[in-house]
């Protein structure tokens, strides 16, 4: 669902024109001709940066192929013929010879995340058939990236070291709900032409048809991860006759949408982070942080009292950087979203440093800009969905005892997750009510979900609850795994599921189908002194490319 790129990363742009391509001559994509509609062209060259890691993936250099079109839509769908706004697609086109099998439009999540990108990683990470087979679409949402207008609430909101979250004790709630109420008045100050009003995913979804006939398809073949699944489950309810084929991996719950939801993350990331203080402990002689759960998660702890009072503050490749408690955790949650060696590695490495007193290596793992922003597009158009998909409670009495009680057994996200969601309470735009999903008349029986029981962003609860309201669906799960989707995250078995339902129209004949886990990784063999320049190196390169990913 929520999905916050962590420190150092750009400013986010302002409510302006800015992000639009420069204009440029419309060329045929190579390997099929120029879609109905949309006027392909090269990108500009942060779009072309921006995707340059995803060269190494595969054999197709993305980077050089990759298009880019924008896409006037109507800013209120009740008025199609006033006010528009630009979309920013970008299309990685398919690899074979001849006419492209479909066109496939895919969405990262958040809600708030950029997907220009998104699209030419999914293209880089498919199987040779899906390359030769399928362009991939990729697009930022409304008010996203290098959508016009983008909206950006306050680029300093992040500036570390921030107030410590807290436990929800009286001085930490009075300076955070100043601080909630303050942020989104900023947001209804720079939304000039009502775009906060139009935020919906329900206005997304909306956008999502426009897609589809720009492209000039007769239906929408689509994967959507995250929140992207929530997204894909609303257009199949608004427009349930031109569903193709619909692949929704990581899958939200929708009864939950979305104060319930949250609390429900709460939960899940505290198991999978007390997990992840087990796989440390087993590896205390690679980073020395307690032979047990129960003391590394003391020391964690600790850590986090400690850096409320004193940050630490360090100067890395010319950079100020300050990890204060916040910090820390915003970063770490990681591991409890993805089990993975380098993440696991890096964070080990990060904080047995901080043990053995490097501050340097510390401060470039878990440390966030001192000034000069931080991606706050991504903040402000999560909000600006979730806060008016459906209305948040408005007592701060429920806010609080809802959040005590989960506070008290499960406390590594809790408080965190209250202040990244609390401008709810005081947003400025109408909320709606959520969809009633899967209640429309002819709706998809094709539909394909994928969920990884011990995933914490999107519990596995969810996933169930989704498939229910899904008349027809199928879901392949994958056993154990502490992974957020599970597509091209490392099994065959997944990725020939995913292959198979878009290549040849196959699904599991079983409503529900297993798969095993990959199993938790291992410490990297090599040196203490190289793994914590590679895991150095490996957080700068991860901020860089927004591939160090919270899920809050």
């Amino acid at each position: 669902m929520k999905k916050l790129v962590s420190a150092a990363v750009a400013a986010g742009l302002g409510l302006t024109g800015l992000g639009a391509a420069a204009a440029t001559p419309a060329l045929a994509s190579p390997g099929g001709s120029t879609p109905a509609g949309l006027a392909w062209h090269r990108c500009a060259a942060d779009i072309v940066d921006s995707v340059k890691p995803y060269d190494a993936l595969s054999s197709v250099k993305v980077s050089e192929t990759i298009r880019c079109a924008e896409l006037q839509v109507p800013l209120d769908y009740a008025r199609p013929t006033g006010r528009k706004i630009t979309l920013q697609l970008t299309r990685t086109p398919h690899t074979g010879s001849g006419k492209a099998k479909g066109d496939l439009v895919v969405n990262p999540g958040g809600p708030g995340g950029a997907g220009i990108d998104f699209g030419a990683r999914v293209f880089a990470q498919n199987s040779k058939a899906m390359q030769d087979a399928y362009n991939v679409i990729g697009f930022d949402p409304r008010g996203v990236g290098h959508s016009v207008p983008s909206l950006s609430c306050d680029p300093d909101s992040s500036n570390a070291p921030r107030p410590a979250y807290g436990n929800g004790d009286r001085e930490s709630v009075s300076v955070w709900l100043k601080r909630s109420a303050d942020y989104a008045a900023k947001c209804a100050a720079a939304d000039k032409i009502g775009l906060l009003n139009h935020v919906k995913t329900t206005d997304s979804a909306r956008d999502l048809e426009s897609i589809r006939k720009a492209l000039g398809n007769s239906k929408l073949d689509y994967y959507g991860a995250s929140y992207g699944t929530y997204l894909g489950s609303v257009y199949a309810t608004l427009f349930p006759r031109t569903v193709g084929r619909m692949a929704l991996d990581g899958v939200v719950g929708p009864k939950g949408v979305w104060y319930q939801a949250n609390l429900d993350q709460d939960v899940a990331f505290d198991k999978n982070i007390e997990y992840y203080f087990g796989w440390l402990a087993k590896y205390d002689s690679v980073y020395h942080l307690g032979t047990t759960q129960t003391q590394v998660r003391k020391f964690f702890y600790g850590l986090v009292d400690t850096l409320a009072k004193k940050p630490v503050y360090q100067t890395v490749d010319g950079t100020s950087l300050a990890v204060g408690p916040d910090e820390l955790d915003d970063v770490i949650q990681n591991a409890a979203y993805r089990r993975s060696q380098a993440l696991w590695d890096m964070f080990g490495v990060g904080l047995s440093a901080y043990k053995s007193g490097d501050a340097a290596t510390f401060a470039s793992i878990f440390g966030a800009q001192t000034t000069g922003g931080s991606d706050d597009n991504t903040w402000a158009m999560y909000l600006a969905t979730e806060c008016t998909d459906v209305q948040w409670p408005l007592s701060w009495n429920k806010w609080q005892r809802d959040n005590d009680r989960i506070n008290r057994k499960h406390p590594f996200l809790t408080w965190g997750n209250v202040w990244f969601n609390a401008p709810c309470r005081n947003w400025a735009a109408k909320a709606g009510k959520p969809v009633d999903i899967g209640r429309a008349k002819g709706f998809p029986e094709n539909i394909l979900m994928f969920e990884a029981t011990a995933d914490a962003a999107t519990p596995y609860e969810g996933a169930l609850d989704m498939q229910r309201h899904l008349k027809g669906s199928r879901l392949v799960v994958q056993d154990g795994d502490r992974t957020h989707c599970i597509v091209h995250r490392g099994s065959a078995a997944v990725d020939a599921y995913f292959d198979a339902y878009f290549l040849n129209g196959t699904r599991p004949k079983q409503r529900t189908v297993h798969v095993p886990q990959l199993g938790d990784p291992v410490p990297p063999a090599q040196s203490a002194t190289a793994a914590k320049a590679a895991a150095a190196k490996t957080a700068r390169a991860a901020q860089a490319t927004r591939d160090l990913e919270v899920v809050r």
